[in-house]
């Protein structure tokens, strides 16, 4: 067994696994808020948000669906089914296995749904099976759990493994096209979702979205290149030189978590700690680290292209405070938490440090988010 597979933990206990899948429907739909918040403070463009909203909402889809899949865990449906393995050190998501899994289902889900009994059929065969065998009718209940999870897969819309580029036009100046393209995956080295989104000026004869040869090309570069341990100044300047007529202007990435509860993971730090003393109640015990990574172009040069042409190359800057920027690889990186209040006035007593430049966005009991 490796590390990594020790730090795996499934979720066999069936009130474990629901207050589980609970967390994360609450955590997803304030994240949605805190989109919003991001927008209100001019940190992030309304058509960036509404894009990141989008994934957002492929995360709470993703997790519905899960919840159906392993909603009777625990329980006797006359066959093991396993439970839903999640990373409890680094990220406190479920492993990206289950992301795979739940796509190769999402490929059979007309074939599974077709020869499944309705949703009507099942609840009447359980009403008979409760009152004339008066017994609980697991696996009947089992079957509609099943039948539920397909039809969320069948629905779409979901934060898969691998979500492939999408280009949005933007502007266009005389013959160079402005572009907003973004793609996400779930990184397998650290279990977690992560967003990218890049601005670019299109040069070439035919724009990028209709070019039969460049746009397939530019897809499979930006999937290849999507790995966490890449620095964000080896992905724009790979791109940039990948592509003559393509100029990558601004790109960034998203770190969705990773997830800390004291409830289900390990994590070690200050958070841990924190979450400890808060004592939350149930509902209230977790905080989401989102962590925002931007490189942008600050300038451009010529250099020659054969005999009698020349291509701009984009200058990235770096961040200039204290040589982070060879670092990092990134222009600017920012990091915030989202937490409840109890947790969060915990925070504010500790005061541990490395959280003073960490945006908190604070969710209220009636789940208005707030900025401090």
């Amino acid at each position: 067994m490796t590390e990594a597979t020790r730090d795996h933990v499934g979720l066999s206990d069936h009130f474990a696994s629901r207050r589980y899948f609970r967390k994360f429907e609450t955590i997803t739909g304030h994240l949605l808020r805190v989109a919003a918040a991001m927008e209100a403070e001019g940190g992030i463009g309304r058509e960036e948000v509404r894009i990141v909203s989008g994934y957002v909402s492929g995360l709470l889809y993703t997790f519905r669906a899960l919840s159906m899949k392993y909603l009777l865990v625990g329980r006797d449906t006359g066959r093991f089914f396993g439970s839903l393995n999640m990373d409890r050190r680094d990220s406190g998501f479920p492993v990206a296995a289950e992301l795979l899994t739940m796509a190769n289902d999402a490929q059979q889900a007309a074939r599974h749904l077709e020869n499944m009994p309705s949703e009507a059929e099942l609840k009447d065969d359980m009403v008979r099976t409760i009152i004339g065998k008066q017994e609980i009718p697991t696996k009947l209940q089992f079957a509609l759990s099943q039948r539920l999870y397909y039809e969320e897969l069948q629905r779409g819309q979901l934060f898969w493994a691998r979500n492939d580029p999408e280009c949005k036009w933007i502007a266009t100046e005389g013959e160079r096209r402005t572009f907003l393209l973004h793609w996400a995956v779930y990184d397998s080295q650290v279990n977690l979702p992560v967003i990218y989104l890049m601005r670019l000026e299109d040069t070439g004869k035919t724009a990028l979205p209709k070019d039969q040869r460049r746009w397939p090309e530019a897809q499979a570069h930006l999937m290849a290149q999507s790995l966490g341990g890449l620095k964000l100044l080896t992905i724009a300047k790979g791109f940039d030189e990948d592509f003559d007529d393509l100029h990558p202007k601004h790109l960034t990435r998203i770190h969705v978590g990773p997830m800390y509860s004291s409830a289900y993971t390990e994590q070690s730090g200050p958070l841990r700690a924190v979450l400890e003393d808060a004592q939350s109640p149930e509902g209230q015990d977790w905080a989401l680290a989102w962590t925002v990574e931007e490189i942008e172009s600050e300038e451009v040069r010529e250099e020659r292209a054969g005999w009698f042409s020349t291509v701009e190359r984009e200058i990235f800057a770096l961040d200039p405070f204290g040589g982070r920027g060879a670092e990092t690889g990134a222009t600017r990186m920012a990091r915030s938490i989202i937490l409840p209040q109890r947790p969060f006035q915990v925070l504010a007593e500790r005061d541990p440090p490395g959280f003073a430049d960490v945006r908190k966005y604070v969710v209220s009991p009636s789940g208005q988010v707030l900025r401090y």
